[in-house]
């Protein structure tokens, strides 16, 4: 850790100025000359989002790590990096190259919203308006943690700005109970603060610190508190620009995310295109090795559903035409033509991609790194569903919390326009395992491939069966004790012993 707040320290945040995160860099930016007006507090807590759309971040190794620690997404070609396969295959340890990118990348964005905090004390103007503005930041680093937390439990907590490297040599753990009060009192300032209605959803707003209020309470088992959030969300979602899009398809398009309902808050890749800002790997990780439908080269195979998870998928849900790709486009014949060929024919993992990401991935840079996506966090089919979970544990057995899971299912019913039977409405009357286990598994297929199943399979403490010999992704080794955290990075021990010991099994 001592590394990463000392170059923070000593080294330069990229501060970024316009608050619909139209990013520009705006050069070398001590805080003691800072902060001078509440311009200059948006451009500091614009640095906080601007670092998360970072390639150790989203859109890389964070991201590909969630998508291959779950049940849905495995290793396709096996020649890929051994930091991926080893967190697909429950096999990592200490010195893996995904965590060690996105450790320190989190403690970036964090040192970013510490930054903006602080410097609201001393920033002149409107109360109201600063404390609007600062409750970006504090969304931002309650962020940050609540996904730190959830992945490797106890963890430094870091509230404050590092003026000396001697401040953090001494820094100890913090008990992962003691982390989740921090993460709701931020989103707690945050709800108070935000806007009810920002101009663009990679700002946040009420409705998004309640959305991430109502997932921390399910996490904890507070159902009470984690259905009244939601249902604030559910209640306010016309005052608060939310919603269902009509249309499941659009909801992974690059040329409309922009301008959905849907989105509680969004990861802007735009104008992001200095140094790893912006740079999205996200399509080319899911995409085929045999795919030359890419503006740079091809797929990478990485992240691939194993084929029983498109088996077991029922193929009258248009959310299952939505989430995989059977096919993959060839250049052939005169001028490069784009021809199709089945999956199959992919002869490192012939078997359906995943085509969320791929798909509709609008306009790419020259070197096909750089996106167009507005990549969707939180969206308002979550909070459904977890009100619809919560309550159940609650109260069995409303119409209520059926309404919920219905509305999630009478959109997937419309089929790009075209209305279908299935899937049907919630059988009324079910019991409150049978309720359970049903919405558990609606939230595995709607919410599939956007980084939500492993924190789902971890809260659960579902991971013998998932990934037990009837699994969707058997993986024999799995072990409750040691693989539901993950390891803190090694250097980072060897540079603060006070961080020791490791997690179990580490």
């Amino acid at each position: 850790m001592k590394k990463y707040i000392a170059f923070l320290l000593f080294g330069t945040l990229a501060f970024f100025s316009c608050s619909d995160l139209e990013e520009h860099p705006v050069g070398v930016i001590r805080p003691e000359n800072f902060f001078n007006n509440t311009d200059d507090l948006q451009a500091a807590v614009n640095g906080a989002f601007a670092n998360i759309a970072h390639n150790n971040y989203w859109g890389r190794e964070f991201t590909i790590a969630l998508m291959l620690r779950d049940d849905m997404s495995d290793i396709g070609d096996r020649t890929t990096q051994a930091a991926r396969i080893d967190v697909n295959d429950m096999s990592m340890n200490d010195t893996n190259a995904l965590v060690a990118n996105f450790w320190p990348q989190s403690y970036v964005i964090i040192t970013a919203a510490n930054q903006a905090i602080e410097g609201a004390k001393k920033t002149p103007g409107d109360p109201a308006k600063v404390n609007a503005i600062v409750a970006q930041a504090y969304f931002a680093r309650a962020f940050a943690y609540y996904h730190l937390v959830r992945l490797f439990g106890d963890i430094p907590y870091i509230d404050f700005v590092v003026n000396d490297v001697k401040q953090v040599s001494s820094i100890t753990k913090t008990k992962e109970a003691d982390v989740y009060p921090k993460i709701i009192a931020d989103l707690e300032f945050a709800k108070q603060w935000l806007e009810d209605k920002p101009k663009v959803k990679a700002v946040p707003g009420k409705g998004t610190a309640a959305g991430y209020l109502s997932s921390v309470y399910l996490t904890l088992g507070q159902y009470q508190k984690a259905y009244d959030e939601a249902k604030f969300v559910i209640t306010n979602e016309a005052k608060f620009g939310l919603g269902l899009d009509a249309d499941f398809q659009d909801l992974f398009n690059a040329n409309k995310t922009a301008t959905l309902k849907e989105p509680l808050f969004t990861v802007d890749f735009n104008n992001l295109t200095s140094g790893n800002y912006g740079q999205d790997y996200t399509a080319f990780f899911t995409g085929s090795l045999k795919d030359d439908s890419y503006s740079y080269g091809q797929g990478f195979s990485v992240a691939v559903p194993s084929l029983k998870v498109f088996n077991t998928w029922d193929q009258r849900d248009y959310r299952r035409a939505v989430s995989f790709d059977t096919i993959i486009r060839k250049k052939t014949g005169p001028g490069g033509a784009l021809q199709v060929y089945p999956s199959s024919d992919n002869e490192k993992a012939p078997r359906p991609h995943i085509a969320k990401y791929f798909r509709f991935p609008g306009k790419a840079g020259a070197n096909g790194r750089t996106s167009q996506h507005n990549y969707i966090t939180m969206r308002f089919a979550e909070v459904l569903l977890t009100a619809a979970e919560a309550l159940n544990e609650i109260n069995p057995g409303t119409t209520e919390a059926d309404g919920y899971v219905n509305r999630v299912r009478a959109r997937a019913r419309n089929k790009a326009g075209k209305l279908v039977s299935f899937p049907a409405n919630v059988t009324p009357g079910l019991s409150k395992d049978a309720f359970r286990k049903m919405v558990v598994d609606e939230r595995r297929l709607e919410l599939a491939f956007e980084y939500v199943r492993w924190y789902d399979i971890k809260r659960l403490k579902i991971g013998p069966e998932v990934f037990g010999p009837s699994g969707l992704e058997p993986h024999a080794n799995f072990d409750p004790n040691k693989d539901y955290l993950w390891p803190l990075p090694g250097t980072e021990l060897a540079i603060n012993p006070n961080l020791k010991p490791n997690n179990p099994g580490y």
